[in-house]
């Protein structure tokens, strides 16, 4: 079957009362037959519902659709896409180890390399993902993740994938992508090498705004990886298991691993209501993936030509240093548009002066979102590390919506005559 029809159907064998709708399993805790099969399910020796920490109803089958979906063989829902990007890394690393980063990511995931791992004792080094080959003299021994995103945010940097992914390959280390932007439709980065792909499924997955959450998806070929000598702790025995060695249980051992280990003990755990909110919009998001593509593209060669616009970013808009990239890799390049004016003072004024955006630091939505990084997601960055992170501070990011893309070219140009 295709994407689309996948989305609509996959994973839902209808129950007794032939609801077409999947139903919300709104609960916490399932009754178990007894004793006996409580303690079979506790230690994994059955398979089936133990607690909503761990594992809902409602909540895998939005896995099984987002997995089939990104080409993957399992997946795992959290609270949020920070979670999903916090479990993936700390899932491959430990205290004493080290990851190796884009320089080119959301402010996020910046902050999280910079500050919070380093309180876990693991360190963060970072790449150019259009000067691949500097992996080869910073991967060692004891790095365990290499983390892009498809499209950055809210650089809009395509990465170099083909090469990217042979060094990891080469080299035995997991590739994690972040695939907010693209989505699935835009690209499928385990078709491309990627090991572990991510997504803040409060953007374009949710659609309209209306969810905070994260999943991660387990690619079929993760595995070879991690049953190297690299990922002592997925091959040696889980004390708290009674001994379970996770790639000699699981088909996916990533995914186990982030479930059973982390999600049991740090518990960003999504709600049920909030998978079921992710189904319905998987449903229509092969729909809107074109829409916002195409909006954003002629928002973006409209901005191109305007006197007061120092340059625009979006990767397939002709003479955008991506457009190579994005030409060779993605199938839809997203609805994010980023175009850098003179300072501080002059983004300010047309991001307050837009009247159908909406000043908002989301992306994704079905309505038209504008965003100034400096002073919000990226605020914590000098002004050298914004430099770095193709973030100056005149840059102001566009998430376009569903509306009349001509009104949304009138309401940018009125913001920028003011």
């Amino acid at each position: 079957m295709k994407d689309a029809t996948l989305a609509l159907h996959y994973g839902y064998d209808k129950d007794k009362q032939k609801s077409m709708q999947v139903p919300i399993y709104m609960t916490t805790a399932y009754e178990y037959e007894s004793t006996r099969h409580a303690a079979k399910l506790f230690s994994l020796e059955d398979e089936g519902n133990i607690y909503t920490r761990i594992g809902n109803s409602t909540t895998e089958i939005f896995e099984k659709r987002i997995a089939v979906l990104e080409k993957g063989a399992g997946a795992l829902a959290v609270a949020s896409g920070m979670a999903a990007i916090f479990y993936s890394l700390s899932n491959a690393a430990g205290n004493g180890d080290n990851v190796i980063l884009s320089d080119k990511l959301y402010g996020g995931s910046i902050t999280l390399g910079t500050q919070t791992l380093k309180r876990f004792g693991i360190n963060a080094k970072y790449f150019d993902v259009h000067k691949p080959n500097t992996l080869l003299e910073l991967i060692d021994s004891h790095t365990k993740a290499i983390l892009i995103e498809s499209i950055a945010n809210p650089a809009l940097t395509v990465p170099e994938f083909e090469t990217i992914a042979k060094i990891a390959h080469d080299k035995g280390v997991l590739l994690i992508c972040d695939n907010t932007i693209a989505t699935p439709y835009g690209v499928k980065p385990i078709t491309l090498g990627a090991d572990i792909v991510v997504h803040s499924a409060s953007k374009y997955i949710v659609g309209n705004g209306s969810a905070i959450a994260g999943c991660i998806i387990e690619s079929p070929k993760a595995k070879e990886k991690l049953v190297t000598d690299r990922y002592s702790h997925f091959n040696t025995p889980d004390e708290s298991y009674h001994g379970l060695v996770y790639t000699k249980k699981f088909n996916t051992p990533f995914i186990a691993r982030a479930r059973l280990a982390l999600l049991r003990d740090f518990g960003a755990v999504i709600s049920p209501f909030n998978s079921w909110l992710l189904l319905q919009g998987l449903e229509h998001l092969h729909l809107r993936v074109p829409r916002h593509s195409n909006s954003a593209l002629e928002i973006a060669e409209f901005l191109q030509n305007h006197k007061k616009i120092k340059k625009v970013n979006y990767p397939l808009l002709k003479g955008d240093e991506n457009y190579e990239y994005a030409k060779k890799y993605l199938q839809y390049a997203g609805g994010i548009v980023s175009f850098e004016v003179e300072d501080y003072d002059t983004a300010e004024k047309i991001a307050n002066g837009l009247q159908i955006f909406s000043l908002v630091t989301n992306i994704g939505d079905s309505k038209s979102l504008v965003t100034h990084p400096a002073s919000t997601t990226h605020q914590q960055l000098s002004k050298e590390e914004l430099i770095s992170a193709k973030v100056p501070e005149g840059l102001i990011r566009l998430s376009i919506g569903l509306e009349d893309v001509e009104d949304l070219i009138k309401d940018l140009d009125e913001a920028l005559s003011k």
